[in-house]
């Protein structure tokens, strides 16, 4: 039985081994070509300078199979050129966060994926690691919460670059979560297979929000429909559950099973309060480190930024200790978390998480929408916490 890395990888080779006769590939990419006539001034000025690099390779990805936005296409006009268009209004007036990042339309199945363009000198094992976790029985491992790699692709005359395409993601906690709940972020099932993420702070972490959402939403403004046409409208975690996902192995190492304390020169990640990086450069054990980051976003984006977490304060104590010899392995984190787990009543696990921040007013409408939602998941016998 094939992967699904494997059966993609197989779906693109039957895709360019074909192209030539593929009219659906063809057809999609001339239809974009075609939109985007030249109406007197540079169209392409308009593109910042890191921009010009997708553009050029437009007609190449679109023989791949992926077709970019119409902001990329050869010849491309501003929709809101000689037009009372506001830009900010416009869907391709939306630029990317990040240059070697890009969206894009599978051509073959209409999903949206993410392209990144990986320098193979800078990043030498980004692609393995996640190839690694994208081939054979480990990919259909429910344990697995690495972002899936679909396909790999060598920049034709750029030696130093390959393309790596994956899921479209959006951050884990946008939008904000309404309840208590549980969520395995994977990186147990990582340390067991040996490799060490070294920068699982908050923004490497993501989820699969497909099934959540009602409408496409916009990559570069998630709030909106992918079409810019209105807001993006989704349901509830508990209606849906995302899996949740780690993104990024630029800076990740896997070692030898035998390797049971491995020791790597600090590295500095998102992240810039790991203990131990502040008072020497001594090598350190990278999975310590780790327990550290995840620590960290739990402490940061929970325990601080919102009530009710104080259950979890003796446990993330542990995890963010200055001595990193002394923290606890992952293993045994998961283990407190679930007994942990355990403690919580269905009361607490259907209460509305509330953010530190909140005004009483906006408190109040969030609380009503809670009550109002919650009450229909119990009337549905919906569970309060995911299967996922």
């Amino acid at each position: 039985m094939l992967s699904p890395f494997e059966k993609c990888q197989a779906r693109a080779l039957n895709l360019n081994n074909a192209k030539a006769k593929d009219s659906k590939v063809s057809s999609r990419v001339q239809d974009v070509l075609a939109s985007n006539k030249p109406a007197g001034a540079n169209p392409v000025a308009a593109l910042a300078k890191d921009e010009l690099w997708w553009c050029d390779h437009f007609q190449w990805l679109g023989e791949l199979g992926y077709l970019l936005r119409p902001r990329y296409a050869p010849g491309w006009v501003p929709s809101w050129q000689n037009t009372k268009k506001r830009w900010y209004h416009c869907e391709d007036a939306q630029i990317p966060w990040y240059p070697h990042l890009l969206d894009a339309t599978r051509i073959a199945d209409g999903s949206y994926v993410t392209l990144k363009v990986i320098n193979k000198s800078r990043h030498p094992f980004e692609a393995d690691i996640g190839r690694y976790f994208s081939s054979g029985p480990i990919a259909s491992d429910p344990a697995n919460h690495c972002v899936p790699i679909y396909e790999l692709f060598q920049v034709p005359g750029e030696e130093d670059k390959i393309l790596m395409v994956m899921p479209l993601l959006r951050q884990y906690d946008d939008p904000a979560f309404g309840r208590y709940s549980r969520y395995q972020l994977g990186l147990q099932f990582m340390h067991k297979h040996r490799v060490a993420h070294r920068d699982c702070m908050n923004l490497n972490i993501m989820m699969d929000a497909s099934s959540l959402y009602i409408d496409a939403f916009h990559p570069y403004d998630p709030d909106m429909r992918r079409d810019f046409k209105g807001e993006a409208r989704h349901r509830s975690r508990t209606q849906c559950p995302p899996k949740y996902f780690f993104i990024d192995f630029g800076i990740s190492r896997r070692y030898d099973p035998g390797d049971e304390a491995p020791l790597e020169d600090p590295i500095w990640g998102g992240d810039k309060t790991v203990p131990e990086f502040q008072r020497s450069i001594e090598p350190r054990n990278p999975f310590y480190t780790d327990i550290y980051y995840i620590g960290n976003v739990i402490r940061e984006d929970f325990i601080q930024g919102k009530s009710g977490f104080e259950f979890m304060i003796p446990l993330v104590a542990d995890m963010v200790q200055d001595d990193p010899v002394k923290r606890p392995s992952m293993d045994e984190v998961v283990a407190r978390f679930n007994i942990l787990c355990k403690d919580l009543s269905t009361w607490k696990l259907r209460s509305r998480i509330i953010d530190r921040e909140d005004d009483e007013t906006g408190g109040l409408f969030s609380n009503i929408a809670h009550w109002t939602r919650r009450a229909s998941f119990i009337i549905g016998c919906i569970p309060p916490v995911p299967s996922s």
